[in-house]
């Protein structure tokens, strides 16, 4: 007598099948249940403005700022450090984005940056990849901004969009402004700008030196010139057991506190564009760093 076996053979098939692809799926979920350090990048246009020192500074005699509404950031580089006296790179690195030397000297690759709108997740870091210890500050490199200002011309107020590149030194192929591609295909250094207007796009670059960079700690642990490494201190240490079973949300809220700043030629606190008024762009760096982190 025979016996057709193909139909208790598929099924057994199907049902190895079904649980193989369960197993999979209980794999990826408690993968993606390790606990991480959620990093997200925020901007503050009432937070204290301050220098590269790291103290309250106002706006400069001469000169005139405004705080620009943000649509995209990035940075390059963080770092948790202990204390005060931990030199820059001696700390936990937790992330440093891709370099290349296309355009010739090492530089930022802007094209494989991680790019977000503020408030977004920035980074998500397994906090097993994290040492334990207790961090007290933290350092973050900005490397990108794009955000809106208002700008005047003939003595009319208009809106237009600036992307500002504050890393050390970018090679960038292109980016956009709007709808609009611009490309570079070159090095640049930090403080190159572009800036799209109902007349189109130009470019600039602000002087050598000029871009802000806030680090309170300067005396004990300085950054490299023209670098664009944002220091500042957690209210109360971050502490990590190597114990943890829930996700950390890093907040690090930057100050935009009249970031964006000009040369006001004519003193009436309006970047004014027209072809005589030479309001050059004198600095676009951040002015504080407020980190936070909620367990």
């Amino acid at each position: 007598m025979s016996m057709n076996l193909s139909k208790p053979l598929s099924v057994l098939i199907i049902l190895l099948s079904f649980f193989s692809c369960k197993s999979d799926e209980n794999l990826e979920s408690s993968l993606d249940a390790k606990p991480k350090l959620v990093v997200k990048l925020l901007v503050d246009p009432d937070q204290r403005r301050l220098g590269n020192l790291g103290t309250l500074v106002d706006v400069p005699e001469g000169h005139a700022a405004q705080s620009p509404t943000f649509n995209a950031i990035s940075a390059h580089y963080l770092e948790l450090a202990p204390n005060a006296n931990t030199l820059l790179g001696a700390g936990e690195v937790l992330y440093h984005a891709p370099e290349t030397a296309k355009g010739g000297e090492n530089a930022i690759e802007f094209s494989k940056s991680e790019v977000v709108y503020p408030g977004e997740v920035w980074l998500e870091i397994p906090l097993e990849n994290i040492p334990a210890g207790s961090y007290e500050w933290v350092r973050l490199s900005l490397s990108y901004q794009n955000y809106d200002i208002v700008f005047h011309y003939n003595g009319k107020p208009f809106d237009g969009t600036l992307a500002s590149f504050v890393g050390f030194n970018q090679y960038i192929e292109s980016f956009n402004l709007g709808d609009e591609s611009v490309s570079v295909n070159e090095n640049k250094k930090q403080g190159f700008w572009g800036f799209k207007s109902m007349a189109g796009v130009v470019t600039g670059q602000v002087p050598e030196g000029a871009i802000t960079v806030p680090n309170p700690i300067f005396n004990t642990s300085p950054i490299p010139a023209g670098s664009c490494v944002v220091t500042g201190s957690f209210e109360t240490p971050l502490k990590l057991t190597g114990n943890e079973t829930e996700d950390i949300v890093m907040n690090l809220s930057l100050s935009i506190n009249k970031s964006f700043e000009w040369v006001d030629n004519n003193n009436n606190g309006l970047w004014d564009v027209d072809e005589d008024a030479e309001e050059r762009i004198v600095d676009m760096g951040v002015r504080g760093l407020v980190p936070s982190y909620i367990f």
